[in-house]
């Protein structure tokens, strides 16, 4: 199993003005020392998605990611997640293809439609083509994957006759991921497409979304696709330090602050440190804890979805660096390894899938 990290790189929604672009040029610093020495211990993945609001540096994470394909070898990049539905699937393809040359062969794109709206009216589309625009611009970016040469019209896009789409990327196919929040719609045209899929697990108990991997699995098959050889993601929040309680006790704040600031645009009523520690239990939502009870809870869930990558957003909220340069160090050096021997030792039987 794949094991990685994600994050949107937040900043201080309350800096001054005038401090913004200085906030981010440190967050930036931070980000890419953050993914080279995930790279350095090990770790398989590094995701960073993308968002348009002031609590959020990442709105163009492929710029990023680029620079970190620069200085890294092996760890494999992607966007998680794109927000497809409000950008141009062309110029999508050409950014990642481009990312995809500089890393070697290392990129990927997670395309969903994103947990924010303020990209739609930013970039000028309309709310109510929401599911239309999701559904055509990922038909036309997977013909661009899969063809040189596009030809395609649409409801929501200036068609395509015959033209080609440069660069191409180095793999053979960029990986192109479904990312989902839970919606059994979106579940099951991923299965049906016979694309990877993302599922982000960020409350109540991570056993409930169980059913919705059958649906996958199921989708897949009736689309004519082998379940057995399609990934599957989960993508949750947590924290790893050298102890449970310096776990718990360092992802408090930053996570609850963000999730209470969510919470009230939203209408969710505030969250406070009863809720946060069952969070943590090991039906709970939140992966914190030292190594062994982080490694014993990603192979627990692993026995119940069967899935094949495991993303851990430890960056939430104003998390210190140092905090995180540690809990990284900790989940290539320490988690990753009893993961492994975890499963090696009760290996999960592929065919379940």
């Amino acid at each position: 199993m794949e094991l990685g990290l994600y994050t949107f790189a937040d900043v201080n929604p309350e800096a001054a003005a005038g401090e913004r672009g200085r906030d981010a040029a440190e967050r930036a610093r931070h980000l890419l020392e953050e993914i080279e020495l995930a790279d350095r211990v090990g770790l398989d993945v590094f995701g960073l998605g993308e968002h348009h609001r002031p609590d959020y540096m990442a709105s163009a994470p492929a710029m990023l990611l680029a620079a970190a394909a620069a200085r890294t070898k092996n760890i494999r990049l992607t966007s998680a997640v794109t927000v497809l539905s409000s950008d141009d699937p062309v110029r999508v393809y050409q950014q990642y293809a481009t990312l995809d040359l500089i890393s070697g062969g290392r990129a990927e794109i997670m395309a969903g439609r994103g947990s924010f709206i303020e990209s739609f009216p930013l970039f000028g589309y309309n709310l109510d083509d929401y599911d239309t625009l999701f559904s055509e611009k990922l038909e036309l970016l997977l013909a661009i994957r899969d063809s040189e040469t596009v030809t395609w019209s649409g409801e929501t896009r200036a068609p395509i006759q015959g033209r080609g789409v440069y660069p191409r990327s180095l793999q053979d196919k960029l990986p192109i991921w479904i990312a989902v929040g839970g919606t059994p719609q979106s579940v099951a045209r991923a299965g049906y497409l016979g694309l990877p899929l993302a599922v982000a697990i960020i409350g109540g108990e991570p056993a409930r979304f169980a059913p919705l991997f059958d649906l996958y699995r199921e989708a897949a098959r009736k689309g004519g696709h082998d379940p057995a050889t399609l990934p599957t993601s989960i993508n949750v929040h947590g924290f790893i330090a050298d102890t449970d309680q310096a776990a718990f006790d360092q992802f408090y704040e930053p996570s609850t602050a963000v999730m209470n600031r969510i919470g009230r645009e939203r209408g969710w009523g505030p969250s406070g440190r009863a809720h946060y520690d069952a969070s943590t239990s090991p039906r709970g939502a939140l992966f914190i804890g030292g190594p062994e009870r982080v490694a014993e809870k990603i192979v627990a869930h692993q026995r119940i979805f069967r899935n094949d990558r495991f993303l851990l957003q430890m960056a939430l909220g104003l998390m210190p660096h140092d905090q995180l340069m540690r809990g990284i160090e900790l989940y290539g050096t320490k988690v990753k390894p009893m993961v492994e021997q975890m499963l090696a030792h009760s290996p999960v039987d592929a065919i379940a899938k």
